[in-house]
């Protein structure tokens, strides 16, 4: 059959099937082609924005204190008493003390001339640090 045989409300959809081929081989990537290419594209952005890694950073040291809480580590495994801590502090060279209890709420700043006494709830002493 020949193109002048085709039926006259055929021949405009045969010039429409090679348009159609065209842009059906112009289609978009299958959708997890699509999300690989993001995800690497979302990797690279994010490992752009952050910062250096901690290796690559100086590290800086914690402020420098009077406190040496290795003169008092004798203290663990003692009852605690306000005594006991004057002691402490004094032999450590720490200006304060913190003694820190079972849920007890504290701040984690480090300060170098405080020294943190840690108890249990009977009071017997687990840990001494300073900070």
């Amino acid at each position: 059959m020949s193109f002048l045989q085709l039926p006259r409300l055929a021949r405009p959809f045969l010039f429409l099937l090679p348009a159609t081929l065209l842009l059906a081989a112009c289609s978009a990537p299958p959708m997890d082609e699509q999300d690989a290419v993001t995800a690497e594209a979302q990797q690279a952005a994010q490992q752009a924005a952050a910062p250096a890694d901690d290796a690559d950073k100086a590290t800086e040291a914690p402020p420098i204190g009077s406190c040496d809480a290795t003169q008092v580590q004798s203290l663990v495994g003692q009852a605690y008493t306000d005594t006991l801590g004057s002691q402490a502090q004094q032999d450590a060279g720490a200006r304060d003390v913190r003694v820190l209890r079972p849920g007890d709420m504290t701040t984690m700043e480090f300060i170098g001339e405080r020294l943190n006494i840690e108890v249990d709830a009977k009071d017997v002493v687990t840990g001494v640090r300073c900070g």
